[in-house]
């Protein structure tokens, strides 16, 4: 994909359209690209404790690493089972969705895999595609069929279940179904006090939104609401920022594809142009206030005024 860095500060890429985003934009920092030449980069993850980030190329059926310090880019895993998203648990260990085995492993600390989840009253999940860990320790998971629809970026075959949001529990290690109402989850993410989850709706109505629930204690979901409505858009992974704000990757087509950020209130105040659909983000480097960004054929970066949550 063809694309030069801005030449001129502020960048021009960064774009505010609500003066609540000015307060988390840096004059001086543009977008970069750190990474390119993959088929579909998802779940970027950061390991702070390493100074690297972790990727996946779904179709590439591989895992990437980009190490801060140097900015070398080594394979991690391969083959990945087409891996999707990933994120870290409490204890910093790697969980990771896999389109091609169908389900959600943990990578242990001695590189031994260990499987979470890969089917729910005696049948095959469909094709987990992100995955967030609570507070309290216990895993969420999206299952659309998109792994599954062809070879591309799994294996063809029929769904053996709805297309659910679940949550594993850390006690009991009990997988339950979350919400059955949602069509093809996709990203999902915790308000900063754990209260709310967004969860993106892929084939949703409207076709493309954020659907917002309210959390209790026990992890049950209520008052599912419309949040944002992608107005044509499409939005997909999505991660929280310290304040709350919401950092969506976003496409549909020129001068759309990127990152979209809303206020917890839901209104949209800024955007980030890339040349490509954006599949994922992740905060992450030192302060955890840099944007790493999953877009297609590239991985690109921004360092923000805000930090994103532990």
């Amino acid at each position: 994909m063809s694309w030069t860095p801005a030449s001129r500060l502020p960048d021009p890429a960064v774009e505010v359209l609500d003066p609540r985003f000015a307060e988390l934009v840096l004059f001086n920092a543009k977008v970069e690209r750190i990474a390119e030449g993959f088929r579909w980069a998802e779940g970027p993850v950061w390991f702070g404790d390493g100074r690297y980030l972790l990727w996946s190329d779904v179709a590439g059926d591989r895992m990437l690493r980009w190490d801060e310090q140097t900015g070398a880019v080594a394979t991690f895993r391969a083959p990945s089972n087409n891996s999707n998203g990933n994120t870290r648990d409490n204890q910093g260990r790697l969980v990771t969705c896999e389109h091609a085995s169908r389900r959600v492993t943990r990578t242990e600390y001695d590189g031994t895999i260990t499987v979470l989840a890969d089917s729910y009253d005696g049948k095959r999940l469909n094709s987990p595609n992100d995955v967030i860990v609570g507070s309290d320790g216990a895993v969420w998971f999206s299952d659309p069929t998109f792994g599954i629809l062809g070879d591309y970026e799994g294996h063809r075959a029929e769904p053996e279940l709805p297309t659910n949001l679940y949550r594993l529990d850390p006690a009991t290690g009990e997988l339950r179904v979350a919400s059955g109402e949602l069509r093809h989850p996709n990203g999902l993410a915790f308000s900063p006090d754990g209260s709310v989850l967004y969860v993106v709706e892929s084939t949703g109505m409207p076709r493309q939104c954020i659907t917002a629930f309210d959390v209790a204690a026990d992890g049950t979901l209520t008052n599912r609401r419309l949040f944002i409505d992608g107005e044509g858009a499409s939005p997909d992974g999505l991660r929280i920022d310290e304040a709350g704000n919401l950092w969506c990757a976003w496409s549909g087509g020129e001068g759309v594809d990127g990152v979209r950020v809303f206020a917890p209130d839901g209104a949209a105040i800024g955007h980030i142009h890339l040349p490509e659909p954006c599949a994922n983000v992740a905060f992450g480097g030192r302060a955890l206030s840099r944007l790493f960004m999953t877009a297609t054929s590239g991985v690109y970066s921004l360092f923000v005024r805000t930090r994103g949550l532990r």
